[in-house]
């Protein structure tokens, strides 16, 4: 396997991706459609657009486009599929959109792989952790449970905790494994789950390796601080830097499953080296949980702010309140052990931050295109 096609290699993920196959001897194609809401209005500013300039070969096109893919996947052994609309709360609204980018730009690929020549050998897809909704939960009662979306009506007066589905009381999280129900409470995480089982499906009737995998937050050099609709470190670095306040959803206790990229880089690498994981979903997480009200407190101390931050009950339609995967399976699959713990990484990150120019603060107006849909409330 000599030559690997990144969809979305441009992005955060893809480029981290490129860098380290080109340094293992890997011949990159790149297929990304260069998003201004990720990259800016001129790409060749961006910052990974920079990183994987003169490593791979770049084909700037949609993978809505089967005649796009087409030119991208000649001579391609493996496909690494990234590309994605990635925002949780811009997919409650940009709805198709997100369909059409994340499924339709899936089935396209699938299609080609299915009626027309190609070298491919090893799938791998992008999934994510919001295919689990809530995720694993233990009830006094009633023992293992899988709560779906948490009420409006109990958001609104306060109350942030997951219910049990079967009696109402107030459950305890536990780390979210494969076999846990999948119950999506957003259309990205809808469209995450519909990409990996369609890759799953088509893969084995076609006898090719799948693999997908389910990440948790990813963070780190890289990130784009130009995007106000994903990656909470990035969003409360960018109000830091402009001198601007930072308000925490909810009461600031829920959690995250942080991830650095270079263990995800390394997990992908796995998958693509090894065929233990082939016809498998695997989470590639961190295995530790870190609240939202740390993180805010965290990233003010060592920039070295005054920026205050305030808890201020508000939450979004299609959050969920707490993630943390469970990595016995990748563990026992591939070996993969996440090298990099928080502490350190978010140093890296901020260091990283520190050496850029300062984008626009988005957010705000991010938060008001949510809340006039009414998928913002206060």
């Amino acid at each position: 396997m000599t030559r690997v096609l990144i969809s979305g290699g441009a992005g955060f993920i893809g480029s981290n991706l490129a860098v380290k196959l080109s340094d293992a001897g890997y011949e990159v194609t790149v297929l990304d459609c260069l998003s201004a809401q990720i990259h800016g209005e001129d790409p060749d500013r961006s910052y990974t657009c920079r990183m994987i300039r003169d490593r791979v070969e770049l084909i700037r096109g949609d993978v809505r486009d089967s005649n796009d893919w087409r030119k991208a996947l000649e001579g391609a052994d493996a496909v690494v599929h990234l590309a994605a609309e990635t925002g949780t709360g811009q997919s409650m609204y940009a709805i198709e959109k997100y369909v059409d980018t994340n499924i339709g730009g899936t089935a396209r690929l699938l299609d080609l792989l299915a009626n027309e020549p190609h070298n491919v050998k090893k799938l791998i897809v992008a999934s994510s952790r919001a295919v689990y909704g809530e995720g694993k939960y233990r009830c006094g009662t009633h023992g293992i449970v899988y709560p779906t979306s948490r009420r409006n009506a109990d958001m609104a007066s306060g109350d942030f905790e997951v219910k049990c589905p079967a009696c109402g009381a107030n459950v305890k999280m536990l780390p979210t494994d494969e076999e846990s129900v999948l119950g999506p409470t957003s259309v990205y995480g809808h469209t995450k789950q519909s990409q990996e089982q369609l890759s799953m499906i088509v893969g084995r009737s076609l006898g090719i390796p799948t693999v997908a995998f389910r990440f948790q937050n990813v963070y780190g050099p890289g990130q784009s601080l130009k995007n106000p609709y994903t990656g909470i470190l990035s969003i409360f670095s960018t109000r830091i830097k402009n001198g601007n306040d930072i308000n925490v959803f909810e009461d600031g206790r829920e959690t995250r499953d942080f991830v650095y990229i270079d263990d995800v880089t390394d997990a992908i690498l796995l998958g693509l080296s090894r065929p233990e994981a082939d016809f498998r979903a695997l989470n590639v997480g961190s295995g530790e949980c870190t609240d939202v009200l740390r993180i805010a407190g965290l990233l003010i101390q060592k920039y070295r702010s005054s920026s205050k931050v305030t808890v201020t009950g508000d939450y979004r339609i299609g959050d969920i309140r707490h993630n943390l995967a469970d990595l016995r399976a990748i563990r026992e699959t591939l070996g993969y052990e996440p090298r990099i713990g928080f502490e350190e990484g978010i140093s890296r990150f901020i260091d990283w931050v520190e050496g850029q120019e300062t984008e626009p603060d988005r957010y705000e107006a991010s938060i008001r295109e949510m809340e006039n849909r009414g998928l913002f409330k206060k």
